[in-house]
């Protein structure tokens, strides 16, 4: 296959409605592991034509140290994309978790990119031994665990996770990015190094390393949710657990969620009614993520304001001219690489700007 076949080149329409003629249904599931890649160009360069032939789709990020999955895979193929992925000394028997709810639209295309760490930990200390990881926990154990008194639950996700949905009483770090929860994290821990520390995440890859660098910080008793959130909710409902986690698991693709439980603990960051729906905004220079009811996504037409509404409106050349001024283009946010603005915060800033004036 040619180096430039190597990549996807269609558009999102065009993606959209070729899943749409789909006579398939397809599995979303997902999987990690920490495992030295020799050569990550040339094994990416593998997994993308062997994927591709499978008509796989979904984001998949390898490293040196490993490889971290999300994908959707046809049924039908799914026996040979399991002896595909054996057949890889690195990746064979590999752990899989499979999504909480049955999608078939969950990834539009494929994409392997090549990082230099499969989670972005902002970790740089020759010492630190990222294989002395904490205690894994099965659901009922890690139910069990909450109930110490000692016990001290935190999320190791970012804000715009946790604030759809978490477990009863965790610490939830008001952070963007994983790097930023590390040491946030074990600044709110300071005191409690003795202290039966519990933490979870989506499917477990962020625990393996925070258990890892919380141990390293001389934190004596450190567990984690074996399989994250995912694994948590498939045991709940296979051995009829009471789950301890109230809400939505955010999940990074096109669906943005799936229900764990029926309840809403958050907010439309419009007109504050209850919601749990999280969107990005239409206007694409803007694409904010935020959280947004039924009602407001028809007021605003999918968007964070009015002005982005009818930014949105432009013919597609008229939006191209106006993202040349990011300020024009996206007027409510803030351009910083890394950082997902948070509407609300935005909102009360241009308020007060106007009061100004």
């Amino acid at each position: 296959m040619a180096q430039n076949n190597l990549f996807n080149r269609k558009n999102k329409t065009q993606l959209i409605q070729e899943q749409g003629q789909e006579t398939f249904k397809r599995k979303t599931c997902s999987f990690y592991r920490y495992v030295k890649i020799v050569d990550t160009q040339s094994m990416r360069n593998i997994l993308y034509k062997e994927w591709l032939d499978f008509n796989i789709l979904g984001r998949v990020y390898l490293a040196k140290e490993g490889i971290n999955a999300q994908i959707s895979v046809p049924e039908p193929n799914w026996d040979n994309f399991i002896e595909t992925l054996d057949s890889h000394p690195e990746f064979s028997k590999m752990h899989i978790k499979n999504s909480v709810m049955e999608a078939d639209q969950s990834f539009l295309k494929l994409i392997v990119r090549v990082k230099n760490k499969i989670v972005a930990d902002g970790i740089d200390d020759e010492t630190f031994d990222s294989s002395q990881v904490g205690t894994h926990l099965n659901a009922e154990e890690f139910n069990t665990a909450m109930g110490d008194p000692k016990a001290v639950v935190v999320d190791m996700r970012n804000y715009y996770e946790s604030e759809v949905g978490h477990f009863e009483n965790a610490i939830c770090p008001d952070v963007d990015t994983f790097k930023d929860a590390l040491p946030n994290v074990k600044e709110q821990l300071t005191g409690k190094e003795d202290h039966k520390i519990l933490l979870y995440c989506t499917g477990g890859i962020r625990c393996e390393k925070a258990s890892a660098y919380l141990k390293h910080h001389d934190f004596k008793d450190v567990s984690q949710l074996n399989g994250g959130i995912i694994e948590y909710s498939h045991q709940m409902k296979n051995k009829k657990i009471e789950s301890k986690f109230i809400g939505k698991n955010f999940v990074f693709d096109y669906r943005m969620s799936e229900a764990i439980t029926k309840d809403i603990i958050s907010n439309c960051h419009q007109c504050d009614e209850p919601s749990s729906r999280h969107t990005n905004c239409e206007n694409q220079a803007c694409h904010i993520l935020f959280i947004q009811c039924e009602k407001c996504s028809e007021e605003f037409e999918n968007c964070c304001s009015a002005e982005c509404a009818k930014i949105a409106e432009l013919p597609i050349e008229e939006q191209r001219k106006l993202r040349k001024d990011p300020s024009k283009a996206a007027p409510l946010k803030r351009f910083q690489k890394g950082v997902k603005p948070k509407l609300k915060e935005l909102i009360q800033a241009r308020e007060k700007t106007k009061h100004h004036v």
